[in-house]
């Protein structure tokens, strides 16, 4: 393939605290290491609805995800089947909904927590977790920390051309406290000093990496709805690639052909979005 490439999608941070809040990342924009532009969710800014988009390229119009209560696979083109396609390696570290949209449904966790299938059309190494029993005083996520180091095994294990990543630690918190608040400042501090090594790893490595959110999420700890603070979050790009000025507002529906096009693998019609990013 072109290159290699993975995407680290941290959910549930609103643009505001991306900015202010991690300070690693802004280092590395700083010092002209990465690029950075605000991206807008899909609507419904519900979890769900926001992975299938991200991947398949599409609006939850037309996957038809309106909320966490629809997961189910999904028929669209997305960035693992085309990645396979191209004769790429995918893998994936991430909540359930995510082996459900693109590998199979429903999720049987004997089955599909861990596994390694090469012949996959959509993803070859998937680790997942459930987060089963989660509410707001009981948050059940993974240490990120472990999500990274199993995403970086995948990618030295395997030889991943395309991998992800998805943590809900944030929105989680976010959920429980807002976003004003001294947990928050914490939380998001923390998660960027822990991500900010893996990140020097993978790009030692030759990955090109993008960090990104799924949606924001409003100071009452809530997102669903449309309004900047729901919809928007930021995206860090780290690669020789160029794109529009800092001021454009990009659309999450340009993200998975932005990625194929980095990827060199075919575009389907599907996704009508122009890439963001250029040689």
């Amino acid at each position: 393939m072109k290159t290699k490439l993975l995407l680290i999608i941290l959910d549930g941070v609103p643009y505001a605290n991306w900015r202010r809040l991690f300070g690693n990342l802004e280092g590395w924009v700083a010092q002209g290491q990465a690029q950075v532009w605000k991206m807008r969710a899909t609507l419904p800014s519900t979890s769900a609805s926001c992975y299938a988009t991200i991947h398949t390229g599409t609006p939850p119009q037309v996957h038809g995800t309106w909320g966490n209560e629809a997961v189910k696979r999904l028929p669209q083109p997305d960035i693992f089947s085309q990645t396979r396609a191209a004769g790429g390696i995918t893998g994936a570290v991430a909540h359930s909904f995510w082996s459900e949209f693109f590998n199979r449904a429903p999720f049987d966790p004997v089955r599909d927590l861990e596994y390694d299938e090469p012949e996959s059309t959509s993803i070859n190494h998937g680790r997942f977790h459930t987060m089963y029993g989660y509410n707001l005083i009981n948050q059940t996520t993974p240490a990120d920390n472990d999500l990274f180091a199993t995403l970086t095994m995948l990618t030295e294990r395997f030889g991943l051309h395309y991998g992800m990543l998805h943590t809900c630690t944030l929105d989680s918190m976010g959920h429980r406290f807002g976003h004003d608040c001294h947990e928050m400042d914490d939380a998001c501090y923390r998660l960027d000093y822990q991500l900010a090594p893996w990140i020097d790893r993978w790009r030692r490595s030759g990955y090109e990496v993008i960090v990104t959110a799924d949606h924001g999420q409003s100071m009452r700890g809530h997102h669903g709805g449309a309004g900047a603070d729901q919809q928007d979050f930021a995206l860090y790009y780290f690669g020789p690639a160029t794109g529009p000025s800092r001021d454009v507002l990009l659309d999450q529906l340009a993200l998975a052909p932005t990625i194929l096009s980095r990827l060199g693998a075919d575009i389907p019609a599907t996704m009508q979005a122009k890439p963001f990013l250029v040689p």
